[in-house]
C-alpha cells in the first residue's frame, strides 16, 4: 500500500455522498472509483468529487491497479455479498450498516474476515457519535451507568422515497436496518450483552411489503434495559433520539448533539478531531487499515446485534 490509501465507493446516493464528503476532509486518502446503479446519475457526483473512474459493475473497481479499500453505501440487500466479494477480492470493506439482512450472511462476512485478516467494519455510527462517545467516557471511567434507554427512531416513509426524497430501487427495513443501530449501541455502551429481547409489529405495509411500526424491548446481562420505538409513519421531527437514564444523570442525544435531561445542550465539541460521526467513523477504518488492527465496529464485533435481530425476526415471523 502506498502513503495514499486508495478507495472505491459503492454506492453514489444519499449515504454515498456523506462518505465522499467525509472523506474530502480526511488527508492520505483518494476515491478511485465510484460504483453507481444508473451511470448517468453515478457520473454526475463523480464530476461533483472529482472521481476519475465510474462504473455500474462493483468487479471492475475491486480490479483496478492499486486499490485497498472499499466502502459499500449500497442497498440492504446487497451488503454481505458485496462484502465477501471485497474480501474475496483482497481488499478491506467498510459495509454500512447492516452488515446483513439475515444471520446466516452475517457469518458469513465474520468467517471469511477472519480467514483473510483484512480489516471489515460495519458503519454501525452510534459510535462515533461525539454525543455517544461524551456519554462512552463517562460510563468507561466509573462516573456515569446506564439504567435505562429510551430511543426513538421516527421517519415519514410511506413511500419509496431516500433520505433525499427521491425514488428508492429497493425497501428499507425497521428491524434489519433502523434498529441495528440501536441493538448495538445497548450492548456497547452498557458493556454488557443483550439476554432478553422481546419486539411486537403494526400492520404489514399493502405495497411496500413491511412493517411500518414497531417496539423493541431488551435487557442486558448486568440488569439495564432498553425500549425502542421505531416507525415509517411519523409525520413530525425525523430522526433518531436517544434518551439515557443513569445512575448520575439523564442525556439526550440527537446525532452528535448532546443535552442533559433538563434540554441544556452540553459541549462535547473537544470529544474528537470533527464533529461529524460519519467522518469520525471513516476515520477509524482508514486508521485501522493503516496501523494493521481491529477497527472499533469490526464485523465481529457488531455479530452479536444481528444474533439479537434473528431472535427477534424470528418471534416476529412467529406472530
Amino acid at each position: 500500500m502506498s502513503n495514499t490509501i486508495k478507495v472505491a465507493l459503492a454506492g453514489a446516493g444519499a449515504f454515498g455522498q456523506k462518505h465522499l464528503d467525509a472523506i474530502r476532509l480526511i488527508a492520505g486518502v483518494e476515491v478511485v472509483s465510484l460504483v453507481g446503479r444508473e451511470l448517468d446519475k453515478t457520473r454526475e457526483a463523480a464530476a461533483k468529487y472529482g472521481v476519475a473512474h465510474v462504473t455500474t459493475d462493483l468487479a471492475e473497481s475491486l480490479a483496478l491497479p492499486g486499490l485497498d479499500a472499499v466502502i459499500l453505501a449500497t442497498p440492504t440487500q446487497m451488503h454481505a455479498a458485496q462484502a465477501v466479494q471485497c474480501l474475496q477480492a483482497g481488499k478491506h470493506v467498510q459495509v454500512e450498516i447492516p452488515l446483513a439482512d439475515s444471520l446466516r450472511d452475517a457469518y458469513r462476512v465474520v468467517d471469511l474476515q477472519a480467514k483473510t485478516g483484512l480489516v471489515a467494519m460495519c458503519g454501525h455510527t452510534r459510535r462515533f457519535n461525539p454525543s455517544h462517545q461524551w456519554v462512552r467516557r463517562r460510563i468507561t471511567s466509573g462516573e456515569f451507568a446506564i439504567q435505562q434507554m429510551d430511543v426513538q427512531t421516527y421517519f415519514f416513509r410511506r413511500t419509496n422515497m431516500n433520505a433525499l426524497g427521491q425514488p428508492r430501487s429497493w425497501t428499507d427495513h425497521l428491524l434489519w436496518h433502523h434498529a441495528a443501530h440501536t441493538v448495538d449501541l445497548f450492548a456497547y455502551q452498557a458493556g454488557s450483552p443483550v439476554v432478553k429481547a422481546n419486539a411486537v409489529q403494526g400492520p404489514i405495509h399493502p405495497q411496500l411489503g413491511i412493517a411500518m411500526d414497531m417496539s423493541i424491548q431488551m435487557r442486558a446481562a448486568n440488569g439495564a434495559i432498553c425500549t425502542l420505538s421505531l416507525s415509517f409513519n411519523n409525520d413530525g421531527p425525523l430522526g433518531t433520539f436517544f434518551r439515557y437514564i443513569g445512575t448520575t444523570g439523564t442525556y439526550i442525544a440527537r446525532y452528535d448533539d448532546l443535552f442533559d435531561g433538563k434540554e441544556q445542550k452540553i459541549d462535547v465539541s473537544g470529544v474528537a478531531v470533527s464533529m461529524n460521526g460519519i467522518e469520525l467513523q471513516d476515520r477509524e477504518f482508514f486508521a485501522a487499515i493503516r496501523e494493521g488492527r481491529e477497527p472499533n465496529a469490526s464485523v465481529a464485533q457488531v455479530l452479536p446485534c444481528y444474533e439479537v435481530l434473528h431472535d427477534l425476526d424470528r418471534q416476529l415471523q412467529a406472530g
